[in-house]
């Protein structure tokens, strides 16, 4: 069973918008229609919208679900996959903090010696995973409608930059990148597993001889973490104070309702264009999330090493880590892109953006309302002035969005948000946090 419990269908009212956001009602009706998972579906000369990325199960996969799934907990937690010996999915990706990272570190420590930065932030892994759409660009074939509408952004895909289109494809890359658990190839992790403590669960599950053929015992590694994340309940436990609100179980404070009301009014924060907050039309809960594109203009980390190149920049879709898109003729609109992640336990977290620059959520919201109006805070001066957007090559900055409140304003105009008002957005966004990990907000 691949979702679960009565918010399974997060079928939302809200509409994804493109980069630039359009704001008539007639395209985010369209781009709603494009990425429901219906076969064969075609609007406007689109291609179809593709399915789920986690849905894909290799045919010969056992049938024993819940038993694939223990196994697979075991792997996440096991830290001898790793060359170091101390990593496992889950220090990065830990529970007690949404499966998310435990510190406030920009980006996490890897590598042999565990002293090699990952590239960016690390994500929540919560909620999330199950319902993440294919990666997937739709295409206005009419070249008439596409001037007057412009180029969509794409949406979907695992990670920040969406490579991965399966759960599976997804948890190779830690085991085998040499800043995370740092394995040679699939036949080192699978001679690990041979040593595991739980190997002969793996015996029991895919035969006597599984470790003969590495291949397959790493394969069948891979397939049982993907039916860990999706099957534990404690990836998508929907019990947050905004789960209970919606159901009508729990009221908001003033200071939360005055929140929600900021977070959601389009002339202002507009958060919930991107990150949408209401029911489905079923009465499934929100993910906060559209999994469209977007550029924020981020300021460069310096905290990351491999900022301290200048000719270095991470652009998201158009590499380092994704090499398919940079390629693609007319497609520099998406570079500098990364995909919108989840608001939920979004007041757990340490680090913001998709390169930690920001390790405070007031801070990360005070740059989301005062980017524009006060670009000194956040920008490198020059002789000729601000260099805003400072972490993409200069002939992608005109990438960043501009158009959609509250990212439309001039140096020196009003901010879309008070210091107050933002302190009502954090008290709603702590309502967005569930009852287990609440605690690690207090500790904060």
């Amino acid at each position: 069973m691949l979702f679960h419990s009565k918010f399974s269908k997060d079928v939302s009212p809200g509409m994804p918008h493109p980069t630039p956001r359009s704001s008539t009602v007639h395209r985010k009706l369209v781009f709603l229609l494009a990425a429901l998972p219906v076969a064969g579906l075609y609007l406007y000369g689109r291609v179809p919208a593709p399915a789920y990325a986690a849905q894909t199960l290799p045919a010969a996969e056992p049938l024993a679900p819940a038993a694939l799934a223990a196994l697979g907990k075991q792997i996440f937690f096991d830290p001898s996959l790793s060359a170091s010996g101390h990593i496992s999915c889950a220090t990065c990706h830990n529970p007690a903090h949404a499966y998310g990272p435990p510190n406030g570190l920009a980006v996490q420590l890897g590598g042999p010696g565990m002293d090699r930065q990952g590239m960016r932030a690390v994500p929540s892994l919560r909620y999330v995973l199950n319902r993440t759409p294919f990666y997937n660009q739709n295409y206005v074939a009419d070249p008439i409608e596409r001037l007057r509408e412009g180029v969509e952004p794409p949406t979907g895909g695992l990670g920040w930059d969406g490579r991965f289109n399966t759960l599976r494809e997804q948890a190779a890359f830690p085991l085998l990148a040499a800043n995370e658990m740092a394995n040679a190839s699939p036949q080192e992790v699978a001679a690990k597993l041979q040593r595991a403590p739980y190997a002969a669960e793996f015996r029991k599950l895919f035969g006597a001889h599984i470790f003969a053929d590495p291949a397959k015992a790493y394969a069948q590694a891979l397939a049982a973490l993907e039916r860990f994340e999706l099957d534990d309940p404690s990836f998508h436990p929907y019990n947050s104070k905004y789960d209970d609100y919606l159901d009508g179980k729990a009221q908001l404070s003033d200071r939360e309702r005055r929140g929600l009301a900021l977070f959601d009014d389009a002339k202002r924060g507009n958060c919930a264009s991107c990150h949408i907050d209401r029911k489905g039309a079923d009465g499934s809960h929100p993910l906060l999330t559209d999994y469209e594109f977007e550029a924020l203009g981020v300021p460069r980390n310096p905290e990351i090493r491999a900022n301290s190149d200048p000719g270095y920049y991470d652009m998201g879709l158009c590499g380092p880590l994704r090499t398919d898109q940079a390629a693609q003729a007319g497609q520099p609109q998406n570079c500098g892109l990364f995909k919108t992640p989840t608001l939920r336990n979004v007041a757990t977290r340490g680090v913001f953006f998709h390169n930690g620059h920001f390790h405070s959520l007031r801070e990360a919201l005070r740059f989301y309302v005062r980017r524009d109006t006060d670009p000194r805070l956040w920008y490198p001066v020059s002789a000729s002035g601000v260099i805003k957007f400072d972490d993409l090559p200069e002939d992608k900055r005109r990438n960043v969005d501009v158009i959609d409140e509250p990212l439309t304003r001039t140096e020196g105009a009003a901010p879309a948000w008070s210091d107050a008002e933002i302190e009502d957005v954090i008290a709603f966004l702590k309502t967005l946090s569930d009852r287990d990990v609440v605690s690690a907000i207090e500790a904060r």
